[in-house]
């Protein structure tokens, strides 16, 4: 891959194109949900991990037997552990092949895999912005990929790869990932941990709006990823000054609160509350409040019509029980994407992020029935 003019690259790229097979190498938490969703998206998967059971039907023997099922390979382990999962998978892996992480932390991915992997076999560092929890949910899924210099179109594969997952894909540079990701994720996993150590809202027996969102924050990193909190502060390397921003912001707050509380309004005190409001979009301009009031009728509208659809899913998915029938049918699936589609581009909206909307609402259909 390293001579994508040389005489392996047709064979290289013949290997990766419409590639309907995914291997995993670790089977944890998320490398399951990663399975049964390219199950459910039409793709073969199978999985291997000396360490957690693995379900029968995608079992592999061995790393070698993995590297045997599939030309993409994803190395689902915790961040920590990528350099040793490379290093077992390497001896069995050829130019063929295209290996993709799935870390939260890149640049450290992406050494790992220049180490072992090099210009030999094709790789390219992934994030996958979503867990098993968001999979279930039907929530929309995101994915970032980090294109190389060694294996500049690996990226193009992985691309194609999270899309036929149903992905959105972004591409970002590792460094820059990281940074992003230091200020967003890990700062969220930051605050939550705190809260959570407060026992912030849990003897409540009601809280306010503005505490929904820190509750949601806190149950999705409980869900999704709270065992990877230590490795996530810990490996990415913008992590720590971003916590230290956020710590001097907090206690410039804090003075800034316990100085006006002395003075009240005088000595300055009236300008240092002007300092600390939180603007309110809706107060400077109150056009903007009404249109919010209007969406969150329309908002409520859709929700209903959700949970009529809902029910007409779940007789559905009875109906196809009583004769027999799979609860995923691919080929009418893709016929309705492409109908909604059609349909917005009749009103004027983009046909892409309509499919999005419609892909996440059959994934709820599919739970519903069981599937």
């Amino acid at each position: 891959m390293s001579d994508p003019d040389g005489p392996r690259a047709d064979d290289q790229l013949e290997a990766l194109r419409g590639e309907r097979k995914v291997a995993i190498l670790g089977c944890g938490r998320f490398g399951r949900a990663l399975a049964e969703l390219a199950i459910d998206n039409g793709l073969q998967a199978s999985a291997w991990d000396p360490a957690a059971e693995v379900p029968a039907s995608i079992a592999a023997s061995s790393p070698a037997d993995l590297a045997s099922r599939a030309h993409h390979i994803v190395i689902a382990v915790p961040t920590a552990e990528t350099r040793k999962a490379l290093l077992s998978l390497a001896p069995h892996v050829t130019s063929r092949h295209l290996v993709m992480d799935v870390g939260s932390v890149k640049q450290g991915a992406v050494q790992a895999m220049h180490d072992v992997l090099g210009s030999r076999v094709p790789w390219v560092s992934t994030h996958p912005l979503f867990g098993s929890s968001s999979i279930a949910l039907g929530e929309r899924l995101l994915a970032v990929v980090c294109p190389n210099a060694v294996h500049p179109f690996a990226a193009v594969f992985a691309r194609e790869f999270y899309e036929r997952l149903g992905c959105v894909v972004t591409e970002q540079d590792a460094a820059e990932h990281d940074r992003a990701m230091a200020r967003t994720h890990a700062l969220a996993f930051f605050v939550a941990k705190a809260l959570m150590d407060l026992g912030a809202g849990a003897d409540a027996s009601f809280t306010p709006p503005s505490f929904h969102a820190m509750a949601r924050t806190i149950e999705q990193v409980r869900t999704d990823a709270g065992h990877l909190f230590v490795a996530i502060e810990r490996e990415n390397p913008f992590a720590s000054d971003s916590r230290q921003e956020l710590l001097d912001a907090l206690s410039r707050i804090h003075s800034q609160l316990e100085q006006i509380e002395k003075t009240g309004d005088t000595a300055g005190g009236e300008t240092r509350q002007e300092s600390l409001a939180i603007p309110d979009f809706g107060a400077q301009a109150p056009e903007l409040m009404e249109t919010r009031d209007l969406i969150d009728e329309l908002d409520h509208d859709l929700v209903r019509l959700l949970a009529r659809r809902a029910q007409l899913a779940k007789r559905a998915g009875s109906i196809k029980a009583s004769h027999g029938k799979s609860i995923r049918d691919a080929a009418r699936e893709r016929a309705l994407l492409e109908r909604r589609k059609e349909w917005a581009g009749e009103l004027n909206l983009e046909p892409n992020g309509i499919a999005d909307i419609f892909s996440a609402i059959m994934r709820f259909s599919r739970a519903l029935q069981g599937k």
